[in-house]
């Protein structure tokens, strides 16, 4: 992997994805500081370092500066905003309070965010969408399920501002430069849609979607609902497309079914609920995937009343 010295980067959300981004960082020689909720995690970050599980089974250690203080950041060169979509309300007011010349860089699934994010003062806005797999196992391991493509597109601002950050390169961690911010992640949510809700109500992994009659049946079919309400999707995301996705991350739980299984509200209204008010636009009710909607809305305020 290329080694970039002088670029620092702070990563805001500990989870599974901002773990992972922060492990592969880390390793190029970027000077990574990982921002996160609990002074509990830190500590442990902080203690043990973090390790990556990688797809082949072995470990990557890597040492990195953590910390809850989010205001009192050093001085960074880019800033990632990795947090789940719930989370990124209670962030704007602070981010907003950083300087204008402060690159940032969205990684959230869903179109939600989007137009909000615009609303910041930075000159410099980018988003991310990324197709790996990414499980935490503890505080501070992350294991890597699934290589797959992390596409950044620069909605606002000059490409110079994240261009080291495109620069770096390793086989299990490749960057791509997409041309459109709001396609992009409009074709993300389409293929989450086609996976997560799907997964969290089967409890299955990605993988069982195709190797699962039944599942590839109901997967079949909401691909079939969704071109025909978008007609770009066809062109953009084949079915053999959507098939090598749930291959290549197989062994991945699903975003949506590792809310329900840890008992948290999922994304479902900013992934799902989006498109079919998209799709409801156009005429299609998406009789499929509405109904996985209401039923993931269903676990969920089922599992509030216990």
């Amino acid at each position: 992997m290329e080694r970039v010295e002088t670029m620092k980067v702070a990563i805001i959300g500990a989870g599974a994805v901002g773990q992972l981004t922060a492990s592969f960082l880390a390793e190029s020689g970027v000077p990574v500081t990982l921002v996160a909720r609990r002074q509990e995690q830190v500590n442990e970050l902080n203690a043990k370092k973090l390790t990556r599980i990688n797809v082949d089974g072995t470990k990557t250690v890597q040492r990195i500066v953590s910390t809850t203080d989010l205001a009192n950041l050093p001085k960074q060169d880019l800033l990632v905003i990795a947090v789940k979509y719930g989370h990124l309300q209670k962030l704007y007011n602070q981010l907003s309070l950083f300087s204008s010349d402060m690159p940032l860089l969205f990684m959230q699934n869903g179109l939600a965010h989007f137009e909000e994010a615009l609303l910041l003062p930075q000159k410099n806005i980018a988003f991310g969408s990324v197709t790996f797999g990414a499980q935490l196992l503890d505080q501070s391991t992350v294991q890597h399920r699934g290589v797959g493509l992390c596409k950044i597109a620069i909605e606002r601002g000059e490409h110079q501002a994240f261009q080291q950050l495109l620069q770096l390169q390793h086989s299990s961690f490749p960057i791509e430069l997409a041309s459109n911010a709001e396609q992009m992640l409009f074709a993300k949510a389409v293929l989450n849609s086609l996976i997560n809700p799907l997964t969290a109500v089967l409890q299955v992994k990605n993988g069982e979607l195709v190797t699962n009659q039944q599942a590839f049946i109901l997967l079949e079919n909401i691909y079939r609902e969704l071109t025909e309400a978008f007609d770009e999707i066809e062109h953009t995301i084949s079915f053999s497309d959507v098939i090598d996705l749930c291959r290549k991350t197989a062994n991945n739980t699903s975003s949506m079914l590792a809310d329900r299984l840890q008992g948290r509200k999922s994304e479902i209204e900013t992934i799902v609920g989006v498109i079919l008010n998209k799709a409801l636009a156009n005429g299609h009710n998406l009789p499929t995937l509405r109904t996985l909607y209401h039923q993931v809305l269903a676990i969920e305020e089922s599992g509030e009343r216990s």
